[in-house]
């Protein structure tokens, strides 16, 4: 058996993957439209759409298969990310790369398989859009030029997903985004019984700028403090702008303690720009710290409540953290 090989880009593949808030989701039609049309056109047992992350492939939809991912190292799905063309296998006993491969030699039974890589508005390999047969089978040009169709679909329900998390004007997770992978991660964090800290920040002055300024000059405060952000977060932190001025952080494995070091070290970078820009105004911030309790607080919505709460307290007393 032939393990797949790591693309050369693999980090900027992952990033992009990840950018996606799509990992583990739940089932969606869009996506089970797309693999019931392909299992049915090609009448087929098996139809999926996965995605390959680290260790695994993982099924945003599946017809005919019970599990919900596999090991990368024996999916014929990291063998398919590595090129833009269809990967086919008419038959797997005869191809030395995956006679012995476990997916072959007990359940499913691979026979046959066809995938087509699903790329990012990027240019990244995402993962697949695939068909198995448990009998080997020819695939043809006909064949070939409909599963690249129906993989052109569901790129673009991608797209439509991602634009639904995303906020477009800073080019982070919008409020949908920020609650669906928030909440995926609290959950982990739940059963682990780690510490969890979630920040709302809301920019002072917000209002004065946009009357004084105007609303382009506002929109563009907006996105400095987004892209501040963005330089001060680690990659495991998850980042949002949720609504207006106000922008949210959710902070694994990170004690409230952290959680201050990591807000004042957003604070100085700020405080970098306003000296370095000399604008006509600074950009500054209030903010609360809601601390995960597995008792109280724990839900992203519970969360968000307290946040807000002890942000209002702080902005009540014209307290401000120190630029």
């Amino acid at each position: 058996m032939k393990k797949p090989d790591i693309p050369k880009n693999e980090q900027v593949r992952l990033n992009t993957l990840r950018s996606l808030n799509i990992l583990d989701t739940q089932p969606e039609e869009r996506f089970d439209r797309l693999t019931r049309m392909a299992k049915r056109m090609f009448d087929v047992p098996i139809a999926l759409v996965s995605f390959v992350d680290e260790s695994r492939q993982w099924f945003k939809s599946s017809q005919g298969l019970n599990a919900s991912e596999t090991p990368r190292d024996i999916s014929f799905c990291g063998h398919t990310i590595l090129d833009n063309d269809i990967f086919c296998i008419p038959n797997a006993l005869e191809d030395e790369r995956f006679a012995d491969n476990p997916l072959v030699i007990n359940d499913p039974g691979i026979r046959f398989y066809a995938g087509c890589p699903i790329s990012a508005p990027n240019g990244q390999k995402l993962g697949t859009l695939c068909i198995i047969d448990q009998e080997p089978r020819i695939f043809h040009k006909e064949d070939v030029l409909i599963l690249a169709e129906l993989t052109a679909m569901v790129e673009q329900e991608i797209v439509a997903v991602q634009l639904a998390t995303m906020d477009e004007l800073t080019d982070i997770s919008n409020r949908r985004g920020f609650e669906m992978l928030a909440g995926q991660t609290l959950r982990l964090i739940t059963r682990q019984k780690a510490a969890a800290s979630l920040v709302l920040l809301d920019l002072d002055k917000f209002k004065f700028i946009n009357d004084t300024f105007g609303h382009a000059e506002g929109d563009r405060a907006l996105k400095i403090f987004a892209d501040k952000l963005k330089e001060t977060c680690r990659d495991s932190d998850i980042f949002a702008r949720i609504g207006g001025d106000e922008f949210a952080l959710f902070l694994p494995n990170t004690t409230k303690l952290l959680t201050e070091k990591i807000i004042k070290r957003l604070a100085q970078a700020l405080k970098k720009y306003n000296l370095e820009m000399i604008p006509e105004y600074d950009i500054e911030f209030s903010y609360g710290i809601a601390s995960h309790d597995l008792e109280k607080l724990n839900t992203i919505s519970d969360l968000l409540a307290e946040a807000d709460t002890l942000m209002y307290i702080f902005k009540k007393g014209e307290k401000r953290i120190k630029h």
